[in-house]
């Protein structure tokens, strides 16, 4: 059972008191999931049409997910309070492992779209994966810390 949090603790990165982190990141969350059924849509059909449609996901989620993350190391980095939460840096250290691997997927299928099978398609898989247990931690922070949350009274 979780524990109420104390007190909120309050974004830097914030825009009208509204953490822009978790805004940021559903774009790059759809993408790179949309990519494993993307891949999936290549490796059933072969229609090539998914090969270019993979790439573009790549490209999206992982440029997307790094201008994200950016705006989420502002608040690890600056807010103390966070920055002594091991969840905090949890989330930071999945998600630059997953957004390198996004970063990867993306070059294999740059100049070769049909790398996609084996290696594209593994690759967002194991991006997927870390995506949920980035999310998972992040809702951790969320719900069980009060980061970017108004719970003060």
């Amino acid at each position: 059972m979780a524990k109420s949090p104390q007190r909120s603790i309050k974004s830097r990165a914030s825009l009208a008191g509204h953490p822009l982190h978790p805004v940021m990141i559903h774009f790059p969350v759809a993408a790179l999931m949309a990519l494993v059924a993307s891949d999936i849509g290549f490796l059933l059909s072969g229609d090539p049409f998914w090969l270019r449609a993979s790439l573009w996901l790549a490209g999206v989620g992982a440029f997307g997910g790094w201008i994200a993350s950016m705006v989420g190391i502002i608040d690890l980095v600056t807010v103390p309070r966070i920055r002594h939460l091991i969840t905090g840096w949890s989330h930071a250290i999945v998600a630059v492992v997953m957004l390198s691997l996004a970063s990867l997927n993306w070059l294999l299928r740059f100049n070769d779209p049909s790398a996609i099978i084996p290696w594209g398609l593994t690759v967002s898989l194991i991006t997927a994966a870390l995506i949920a247990l980035a999310g998972w931690l992040g809702g951790q922070l969320v719900y069980e810390h009060a980061v970017g949350v108004d719970v003060d009274d």
